[in-house]
């Protein structure tokens, strides 16, 4: 995954989903702020518009080309927003609060379906707008679903890698505690052992969710609720705070996003870094890169096999306030053919949502990390699928760094992490 679809700042997008919340209009299966909108223009056909971020890849255009080439009385219109997560979701919302017939097919991220879901801006993928989700990943299908009904058509998939140093390390570890024995590795070669993304920002949601997650604990349970201040999510909390005050993880990491994390990796200075599969082609390529010829990627380790990583991707939602819902429905279903999902790998190395296209010979040869991606997906779970994401990934982000930095204990931080996130919900 590209480094811009997770540097959304929480704090200005929770203040603005606070605002939502507290406005009202939430509901659950799709009703809430879209009234009865949900019922309406279900078998209308005509020309639509597709709204997605900044299309640096360059797959869309060539995408809608094809389609249109196809269907020329229901012709798709490209509009790109800005590369920033923060302004697309503002975007996104003063569209569906203004109740917009002008975005028919939007792009969201997978952390943004639960809370347009909520608002009933959505159109629940049921009955005559149902779409076969049979060969898919379950980890996207889940993404995309809010009680029990699916809001959005899985588009891109995507999950945590972890790499290494083979040159180092000829094995890499299965388990968090093995890679934390190899830590004297590092040490013996003047380097610092293991990063991932620990600034206080989204990515520091993910590394805690997969700390929490790979050692059996939750953020919120199946209902949304707070389910956060448990024995699991204390043991896996505690391995990233035990890990930080030992030095296995280096002071500085907690300045880490993406980016950071990728040229301490490519310039020598790491054993182990937590990063998505964007990095592979760049740590090859990078003029500077030291380690274009000495790294690996293996699973991330886990308690006792791979870990639990955050799911990344995007997915395509039809708005209720659409005109042309069968248009609509019919081109974000169009989106999952193994030929146009086969296209967004090989163009744009987005990971494909369905299985099979993982043991693709022409995407293994272009992408080798494809089958070890394949295996961190389907480890993967969601980020917390609640309408008050923002909220929650604050309450997340301040208190995982707090624990981090020492001014909190992991049992204060994950109390007051399972408070915060109890508030955002009333």
């Amino acid at each position: 995954m590209k480094p811009r679809k997770f540097l959304a700042p929480a704090a200005a997008v929770a203040v603005l989903a606070l605002t939502l919340t507290a406005c009202g209009g939430g509901s659950t299966g799709g009703s809430g702020g879209g009234g009865d909108a949900a019922s309406q223009n279900l078998d209308s056909r005509g020309p639509i518009t597709f709204v997605t971020g900044k299309d640096n890849s360059g797959v869309w255009q060539p995408t809608i080309d094809r389609w249109n080439a196809a269907h020329p009385n229901e012709k798709v219109t490209l509009k790109e927003q800005t590369d920033n997560a923060d302004q697309q979701h503002d975007d996104l919302v003063q569209h569906f609060q203004g109740q917009s017939a002008d975005y028919d097919v939007v792009t969201v991220d997978v952390v943004w379906s639960a809370e347009f879901a909520a608002k009933g801006w959505l159109q629940p993928l049921k009955d005559s707008m149902k779409v076969d989700t049979s060969t898919l990943l379950p980890a996207t299908v889940k993404a995309a679903t809010y009680n029990n009904t699916l809001f959005a058509v899985p588009v891109s998939s995507d999950g945590g890698l972890l790499y290494y140093r083979k040159d180092l390390v000829p094995n890499p570890p299965k388990t968090w505690d093995e890679m934390m024995n190899m830590c004297s590795i590092a040490k013996q070669h003047n380097m610092s052992c293991y990063a991932g993304q620990l600034a206080k920002y989204e990515g520091l949601t993910v590394n805690a969710a997969e700390a929490i997650n790979t050692f059996g604990g939750k953020i919120v349970d199946d209902q949304g609720k707070a389910a956060v201040n448990s024995p699991e999510a204390k043991t896996g909390l505690s391995k990233l705070v035990d890990a930080y005050k030992s030095g296995n993880i280096p002071k500085q990491a907690t300045t880490y996003q993406e980016e950071q994390g990728r040229a301490a990796f490519e310039a020598g200075q790491l054993l182990f870094l937590r990063n998505w599969p964007y990095v592979y082609n760049l740590a090859k390529t990078d003029g500077n890169s030291k380690v274009k010829d000495t790294f690996g990627v293996a699973p991330l380790p886990g308690k006792d096999g791979p870990g639990a990583s955050s799911l990344g991707g995007h997915s395509a939602a039809v708005s209720v306030y659409s005109k042309h819902k069968a248009t609509a429905h019919d081109f974000a279903q169009w989106l999952l053919q193994d030929d146009q999902q086969k296209f967004f790998a090989l163009k744009g190395s987005l990971a494909p949502v369905t299985n099979a296209l993982y043991k693709d010979a022409d995407i293994t040869a272009k992408l080798p990390y494809m089958p070890t991606l394949l295996t961190s997906i389907e480890n993967a779970v969601p980020r917390p699928v609640t309408p008050y994401y923002p909220a929650v990934t604050k309450a997340v982000q301040d208190n995982t760094y707090a624990a981090l930095q020492g001014d909190k204990s992991v049992d204060q931080a994950l109390s007051d992490m399972q408070a915060a996130i109890d508030a955002a919900g009333h």
